[in-house]
């Protein structure tokens, strides 16, 4: 018996372009991994919400917009300061 090897039909982002959700989708699947690294970021360090945003010299609220998995309208800046206080860098590249 021979397995098939290879995908049968198109991609899962092909199938989402041709729906018109591609790039709603992909923008939302980047900010719950952006949020998702900045929590597991803050347990490593042992840094509570109110710290952290003390350490960024921003509000609870704010961070918690950038905490917030669903809200993908996020200012670059504030990523950044929250990347610094955790010591990490913050990539973005067009692909």
């Amino acid at each position: 018996m021979t397995d098939k090897k290879g995908r049968i039909g198109s991609s899962f982002d092909d199938y989402l372009k041709e729906e018109g959700t591609y790039e709603e989708t992909n923008a939302v699947a980047v900010k719950r991994v952006l949020a998702w690294q900045l929590e597991q970021a803050m347990e490593e360090k042992r840094l509570s919400k109110n710290q952290m945003a003390k350490q960024m010299q921003t509000s609870r609220s704010q961070l918690d917009r950038i905490l917030d998995p669903e809200n993908d309208r996020i200012q670059l800046d504030t990523v950044i300061k929250a990347a610094k206080v955790l010591g990490h860098g913050l990539r973005i590249e067009l692909v």
